[in-house]
């Protein structure tokens, strides 16, 4: 009678101790549990100047921004529709539009942080008020590829220059996961094939002369805030962070480019398009177009999103000019046009300017 008190009281020990690290490791994500409630997002990607190839190559035809095709299709393969967000605009109409949808996807590119009313300022009224939605318990996601990942960890910084440079052009990687990776939200629940494939095998496509270390995070204390899941190294064998989320509100970097993976094509770039590089790829699409199923933005009426979607525009084949990018929206003269506001979603938000730092030219 005795053996069996004394083996049923481990057996409810081990239990509580399993149920007390679950607790802990929910509580490491620290994220309220938001369940699906939207099953037709629409998802903003955030516009761009043109850079240098483009403008010597589309600039005499009056365009000024773009969008990347690639990151649209990337969105639309998970299951979302597409808003282009304009650069160059007032804080009225991020405000307006924000309301509107159901996350923000701040893409790769090749722009400059300091140059005025462009894509880091834009990406700074959208960084704040998604700050804003999310302190007020309306679930809003960001994801950044790329240089927008370094751009949100920079607006993190209020503006302060803190990336390294790197050499990691054309560069196929694993992922290195930190030990603790599984408490992250982009990764907790993310198939055992998928891991697999992401730890094993070079499958991530790298386009960056800028990296973001764990060192920079420290010194600017940003690491008290966002929480690193997975490190690479450049050809030089110099650390980079390649994944990270916000320990608070539903944000999420990656350093590397999955669009490229299913939807690039130009060749002598090093990006992989196997079946495991595609798999691992679409995950991350997933990832973020499930998030935005748990915002509940929506526009007054059908009609309306018909008018801001990308349908409205057809992509150029730029990949026939030396792009790096097969196609792109291109765009003339930005509009500046407010959406439909919602009712009673006038927020009147206030947002931080960005300090004018160091230039900061990304790639692809």
């Amino acid at each position: 009678m005795r053996i069996a008190q004394v083996f049923i009281g481990l057996v409810v020990l081990l239990v509580n101790q399993g149920h007390a690290k679950h607790v802990i490791d929910s509580n490491e994500r620290s994220v309220p549990y938001f369940e699906a409630v939207n099953d037709q997002p629409v998802i903003g990607v955030l516009s761009q100047e043109l850079s240098y190839l483009m403008t010597q190559n589309y600039g005499d035809e009056g365009y000024d921004s773009y969008i990347a095709a690639s990151y649209v299709k990337f969105v639309e393969g998970a299951g979302a529709r597409v808003v282009p967000i304009w650069i160059n605009q007032p804080i009225d109409y991020y405000e307006n539009i924000m309301s509107n949808l159901n996350g923000v996807l701040l893409p790769g590119g090749a722009t400059w942080f300091n140059q005025s009313n462009g894509y880091a300022d834009a990406g700074r009224h959208i960084y704040d008020i998604a700050v804003q939605y999310n302190e007020k318990g309306e679930y809003f996601p960001l994801w950044g590829t790329c240089l927008g990942f370094e751009l949100l960890t920079y607006l993190a910084a209020n503006g302060t220059e803190h990336r390294a440079h790197c050499s990691s052009n054309s560069q196929a990687l694993p992922l290195n996961f930190k030990n603790d990776f599984r408490t992250s939200r982009l990764f907790a629940d993310a198939p055992n094939d998928v891991i697999d494939i992401l730890s094993n095998e070079p499958v991530t496509a790298n386009f960056h002369q800028f990296c973001v270390t764990e060192a920079n995070l420290t010194a600017l204390g940003l690491d008290q805030d966002w929480r690193v899941m997975s490190v690479d190294q450049d050809w030089n064998g110099m650390e980079f962070i390649s994944t990270i989320e916000h320990k608070t509100y539903p944000f999420y970097g990656i350093q590397f480019h999955p669009e490229k993976n299913i939807y690039e094509w130009v060749q002598n770039k090093n990006i992989s398009h196997t079946a495991n590089a595609i798999r691992a790829a679409q995950y991350f699409g997933d990832f973020f177009v499930e998030e935005s199923r748990k915002s509940n933005h929506q526009f007054t009426s059908e009609t309306t999103l018909e008018k801001h979607v990308i349908y409205n525009y057809q992509p150029t084949f730029t990949g026939l000019k030396r792009s790096s990018f097969e196609q792109c929206y291109m765009f003339r003269e930005t509009p500046k046009v407010l959406p439909k506001k919602l009712k009673s979603k006038k927020l009147g938000l206030k947002t931080k300017s960005t300090p004018r730092g160091p230039a900061g030219l990304a790639r692809d």
